[in-house]
């Protein structure tokens, strides 16, 4: 049952920024900040998508800001950030989602495909922390959350590179979250489980995913959208000001 997210009434018009928010979880970012009072602006490739998005949140009191950006192209990822800190202000919060877990056999593996990898699912992550801490130190504040994944704790055996990436997120967090810490900038890793957006559940949710889930979750409600979103808006917040350099799972008891 979806309830009612609670109200944080410090993330008012507060300057929020999502990668690969046009669907997925990252929508639901877009929806919970929006709804939340926030300075939503996000980049994502679905453009059809992100208009229908906006359309659903035209009420509010800002309407999300959409760039159309391939994330592996840093310059164009840059600049999408450079305008917003123009046009809205400062990021304060800045939320580290855009990935791809594609199946892949690491025996098949080429180095472009690893490139590819790493330039979906990490690189661009670094340089948007990178074209945004300034602002944040700026404010004195900000709360950075990378998604992470079970994926790679729970030894998934077709998504090699995805779990080097994603794994890759906690050193990035516990190095940063001390870097910055003195400046009352707040790093985290958010972990989500198998999540029930439109792309798992008609790509890979299968028999055979049904018992995985059954067998390793401890709890008999699969994980949505807006689990994740609840734990990010939390951890943006200022109730979570004592919180950094932790790993935060929502995968329903699974590792």
């Amino acid at each position: 049952m979806n309830s009612k997210p609670a109200t944080y009434l410090s993330l008012k018009n507060k300057v929020v920024f999502v990668l690969g928010g046009s669907s997925g979880i990252g929508a639901d970012f877009v929806e919970a900040f929006a709804k939340q009072g926030s300075k939503v602006a996000f980049v994502g490739r679905n453009e059809k998508l992100a208009n229908e998005l906006i359309e659903k949140l035209k009420n509010c009191s800002f309407i999300p800001k959409f760039y159309k950006c391939d994330i592996t192209n840093l310059k164009m990822l840059e600049a999408s950030i450079e305008d917003c800190i123009k046009s809205v202000g400062d990021i304060e919060i800045l939320l580290n989602n855009a990935a791809n877990d594609e199946r892949h056999d690491f025996k098949d593996m080429t180095h472009e495909y690893f490139d590819w990898e790493y330039q979906t699912n990490l690189r661009p992550h670094v340089f948007a922390i990178k074209a945004v801490i300034d602002g944040m130190i700026r404010l004195g504040s900000g709360s950075i959350i990378n998604l992470g994944s079970i994926g790679w704790m729970r030894k998934n055996e077709k998504t090699v590179l995805y779990g080097i990436f994603k794994s890759s997120m906690h050193g990035l967090t516990n190095g940063l979250a001390k870097r910055f810490g003195k400046n009352r900038i707040r790093v985290n890793t958010l972990v989500p489980g198998w999540t029930m957006t439109k792309k798992q559940i008609d790509q890979h949710l299968d028999d055979e995913g049904e018992k995985k889930i059954n067998e390793g979750q401890c709890l008999p409600d699969k994980v949505q959208p807006h689990d994740i979103s609840n734990a990010a808006l939390f951890l943006a917040s200022d109730e979570s000001k004592m919180i950094t350099a932790q790993s935060i799972i929502v995968d329903g008891g699974w590792t």
